[in-house]
């Protein structure tokens, strides 16, 4: 049966079957010093439909290399209890069950632990081989949904995230340690139930965004799709808090409107917050809900003055921006971003000289998100770009490897999937410890 609706059409539309494939074919060479997964999650749904891109169950697709092989592609759904037994994170008479969820978005490792994330509910962990153990609260502890772009400190190991709820409280803050703790949880005041997706780290601070996009109750009465909306009477405005002071008071500075999914990295500087974000101008208005698209901008957040300064970097659409996670919340001078459409390409900003070069795949070859992988011991040197790229001529996908430092360069290794694997979100190169 064929649909209409874009998001279950073309390379959007759910693979039906859960595959595993051994030794697969290889053009050029994969490199020697990468050994692990590389996993990526995003929106399948089981049952073939789905009431907007965002709401499909969640299904990851993981690549296994070992000392110059592809040994093996696997697809595995998520078997959340929303999955299995249809559950809902909310009910009609307002009770929360934070083990529902659809686990879509992002796939992480910490504390030896792989789990699948989506922000309405708790992680699920995996198994090496994809498959679901249950959900995880950090022994009991947690009590909130877990945002899906958790932030790794490179120098403590701690996880920093946050949970949003559209009843109060709105935003809570959350910290574990490396050993997967869960040491601090904490209320953030925010006015109303906006949409945090993401925010930033640094050495010193945690950054959180709150945008003019809104929970809208008469949206998720309909059932139309994400219950979110644009409200322009809103004020946008960044609270930094600082992580020596968890307990703390958050400090507001005002913003033009604006929203933002995904943030590329922050740093500290004397007297100054960093931060590189890839913005919309504005998101899900009712007049024209999906029409917007984010270019990278950088705000400078000046602790004296109280102001942030606020310059578009780029103006070419581009999203899923990522950098080497060994150096998240330092001042790094590489990061990269997908560019979609009929022609697809990576972008490598160099955010130091304010250059950039980018990887072209041509017509009908569109990337997803790039992780990096590391070729060494040494954070931001040479390494890797990996990401699923698909084919809309074979209507098939392949795992392609670029050089980080040689963007524009032959790919180093195209690995050849046994099947199309649809457009997604997040994941990680998850070596071998």
């Amino acid at each position: 049966m064929t649909t209409s609706v874009p998001h279950l059409t073309g390379n959007y539309a759910p693979v039906t079957e859960e595959l595993t494939a051994y030794e697969l074919s290889v053009t050029g060479t994969i490199p020697a010093e990468l050994t692990g997964w590389y996993l990526r999650n995003g929106p399948n749904p089981h049952a073939a439909a789905s009431a907007h891109w965002f709401l499909g169950d969640g299904m990851v697709h993981g690549v296994r290399l070992e000392r110059g092989r592809a040994v093996s592609y696997r697809n595995r759904w998520v078997r959340t209890s929303t999955f299995t037994d249809g559950a809902q994170v909310r009910d009609a008479d307002g009770t929360v069950d934070r083990t529902a969820g659809l686990a879509n978005t992002h796939v992480i490792r910490h504390a030896g632990r792989t789990l699948a994330l989506v922000e309405s509910s708790y992680p699920y962990e995996l198994t090496r081989e994809l498959d679901t153990v249950g959900p995880y609260d950090f022994d009991g502890k947690l009590r909130t949904a877990m945002t899906a772009h958790p932030k790794t400190c490179p120098t403590t190991g701690e996880l920093h995230f946050f949970g949003y709820d559209v009843a109060e409280p709105y935003l809570t803050y959350h910290r574990a340690d490396a050993a997967g703790n869960l040491l601090l949880s904490r209320p953030i005041e925010v006015p109303a139930a906006t949409m945090h997706h993401d925010f930033n780290l640094t050495a010193d601070h945690v950054v959180f965004m709150d945008l003019p996009v809104v929970f809208d109750l008469e949206t998720a009465q309909s059932g139309a799709g994400m219950p979110f909306r644009w409200r322009a009477d809103y004020q946008a405005r960044l609270g930094v808090l600082r992580r020596d002071d968890p307990h703390g008071a958050v400090r507001w500075f005002p913003i033009d409107p604006c929203y933002v999914f995904h943030t590329l990295n922050a740093h500290d500087e004397p007297g100054r917050i960093v931060l590189h974000v890839m913005r919309y101008p504005t998101l899900w208005r009712q007049d024209s809900p999906d029409d917007e698209r984010a270019t990278l901008w950088r705000w400078t957040i000046d602790l004296t003055t109280g102001t942030v300064a606020e310059e578009q970097l780029d103006d070419r659409d581009a999203e899923f921006p990522r950098v080497d996670d060994r150096l998240a919340g330092l001042d790094t001078r590489f990061g990269h971003a997908t560019v979609s459409g009929d022609s697809g390409a990576l972008i490598r900003y160099d955010l130091h000289t304010g250059t950039s070069t980018a990887h072209e795949f041509g017509p009908g070859r569109i990337p997803a998100e790039a992780a990096f992988a590391p070729a060494n011991d040494h954070p931001g040197g040479d390494g890797y770009l990996m990401t699923y790229v698909y084919n809309a001529d074979t209507d098939r996908s392949d795992l392609v490897i670029l050089d980080a430092t040689e963007l524009a360069a032959t790919p180093v290794a195209t690995i050849h999937l046994p099947s199309r694997v649809p457009y997604g979100f997040h994941g990680n190169w998850l070596a071998d410890r």
